[in-house]
């Protein structure tokens, strides 16, 4: 078939399918050719359909009948673009396949919101980049197994080519110094990215905590869950000493002096009482009104 020919033979398709509706449209849609099932038109006469959508689709009043049916064709339409788009992170894992169509889908839309005739500029070749882009963006945002803010995870990516680069150049692997002086950034600023990389992947907890176990089978070394430690049963006093320093600064010379020769020096009752020219009943009841303020103060501090 020569060239000549297909272009005929697109061209009486593409007028078929605007001249043969199969059924009656819902709402105004103007002279635009109604379409039954926009999805099943083959990519050839989409394109030739895509154009003069776009032309009307220019001119049409948003929010009006016509112009939601014309957009809504033309997603229809160049499904196909996202469908190859998609295929070619078939592989990347991190995310299901009708995640991927769905979020190129988003691409295509604000491609479709953004295009315009007059660039003279194929749609397909104006749309793909959109919805590559999406999806990259995608598996950005996604496939991280720690959540780091967006400037690492970029900078991750400067890092490794940077170091693939340098380490051919050197025959080795470069050093902090060496990656910070070809990306132009602090040391401080390359072993962070460096360090946020290892958020990108997570391992097992039943992976062998030691690396020689890895390749045996039935290897009875412990896991990294066995070796993970336990809440330090000290930490609870720490915090509660922490939001207790402030109330008792807040007691008064003599109420700070009881409370120092009770539990600082451990005096007896009896003792204090002694210390201080009052009897140990006195001493009791000052003791409990101190403990119940003190108490009071770290409830409201939780």
């Amino acid at each position: 078939m020569t060239a000549h020919t297909a272009q005929t033979a697109g061209a009486e398709r593409a007028e078929s399918a605007r001249s043969t509706p199969t059924r009656e449209p819902v709402g105004d849609i103007g002279d635009l050719p109604w379409i039954e099932d926009a999805g099943k038109i083959a990519p050839p006469d989409a394109r030739e359909l895509s154009r003069l959508f776009f032309d009307r689709l220019q001119v049409l009043e948003e929010g009006t009948p016509a112009h939601q049916y014309a957009r809504s064709t033309l997603i229809e339409m160049n499904l196909s673009l996202v469908r190859f788009a998609a295929g070619r992170f078939r592989n990347r894992g991190g995310g299901d396949m009708e995640d991927i169509v769905q979020v190129g889908t988003i691409g295509l839309i604000k491609a479709i919101d953004r295009f315009d005739l007059s660039r003279e500029v194929e749609f397909t070749s104006f749309a793909v980049p959109y919805i590559t882009g999406e999806i990259k963006r995608f598996f950005r945002d996604t496939s991280w197994a720690v959540h780091v803010p967006r400037r690492l995870q970029e900078l991750r990516v400067d890092i490794a080519r940077s170091k693939e680069s340098l380490a051919t150049q050197l025959d080795r692997d470069p050093t902090v110094p060496e990656l910070a002086e070809q990306l132009g950034l602090s040391e401080g600023e390359v072993t962070e990215g460096i360090v946020a990389a290892n958020g990108y992947t997570a391992g097992s907890l039943d992976m062998p905590a030691d690396p020689a176990d890895a390749g045996r089978r039935n290897a009875p070394g412990r896991t990294f869950a066995d070796v993970l430690g336990g809440p330090d049963p000290a930490m609870e006093t720490v915090e509660n000493l922490h939001a207790l320093a402030p109330l008792l600064g807040d007691l008064d010379d003599r109420e700070r002096r009881i409370i120092d020769m009770r539990f600082g020096q451990e005096m007896t009752q009896s003792q204090i009482g002694t210390e201080l020219g009052i009897s140990q009943m006195h001493v009791s009841r000052l003791i409990s009104r101190i403990l119940r303020k003190l108490r009071s103060g770290m409830l409201v501090e939780e």
